[in-house]
């Protein structure tokens, strides 16, 4: 019937539809320019520390080693102040983005199973018309032609119509389907720049930071040796 037809999938319709939205709002919401830069600041603010100190090296030490190894170490103290307010921020993004990902991972199961319950409609959609088409509405048009009256012209005629409707669902419900089709890549790729994102943030924290402290130590112990 005329009702049936207009409900038939509407309800996995309306969830993938809310569903399109809230994938949206996970991918606009972020912000992957400002880790990138945060990093960039980081990896600057440990460059120029060594470079500075090479550049101005060892040579004034050999004048005033105890000046010089108070001033290595008020300017470490300034720049690890720097290091920590940022490591604290990129470790905030890295949890975020941990988070992130596995909701895309939820995001994703969701969609698939939205795009198995669309093709579940579509192949009982296409068998049930099918079916209609070669038997209730043959039967309907062959009594037509047999009675010419005009309530079983019309009833043939009123079938024929809602198989037309039903058709145009169907292919709707393929439109759909093919969103939720797309949507599947779309989603991996989101996750995929999230998790490499967060490797980066993690390979930053747990190797960069830790090899420029050794440095540190090396060279004001090589200081304090002078």
């Amino acid at each position: 019937n005329s009702t049936a037809i207009l409900n038939y999938g509407a309800g996995t319709q309306r969830k993938l539809s809310s569903f399109s939205e809230k994938a949206l709002d996970a991918v606009r919401t972020k912000d992957m320019g400002q880790v990138g830069e945060m990093i960039t600041n980081l990896i600057v603010e440990l460059k120029n520390f060594d470079v500075e100190e090479k550049e101005k090296g060892f040579k004034a030490l050999f004048r005033k080693a105890s000046n010089k190894l108070v001033a290595m170490k008020s300017k470490y103290a300034k720049v690890e102040t720097n290091v920590n307010v940022i490591t604290t921020e990129l470790e905030r993004h890295e949890t975020t983005l941990l988070k992130d990902v596995a909701m895309l991972d939820q995001m994703y199961q969701a969609n698939l199973a939205y795009f198995k319950e669309l093709t579940m409609y579509i192949l009982a959609g296409k068998k049930k018309l099918e079916e209609t088409r070669n038997t209730e509405l043959v039967a309907l048009q062959n009594k037509a032609k047999e009675s010419g009256l005009a309530e079983d012209v019309q009833a043939a005629k009123d079938l024929a119509g809602m198989c037309d409707r039903f058709e145009k669902k169907i292919y709707d419900l393929e439109l759909t389907r093919t969103i939720a089709l797309q949507s599947g890549p779309q989603i991996r790729m989101v996750q995929s720049s999230d998790t490499i994102m967060a490797e980066k943030i993690q390979s930053t924290i747990v190797n960069t930071i830790p090899l420029w402290k050794n440095q540190m130590v090396i060279a004001i112990g090589v200081e304090h040796s002078n």
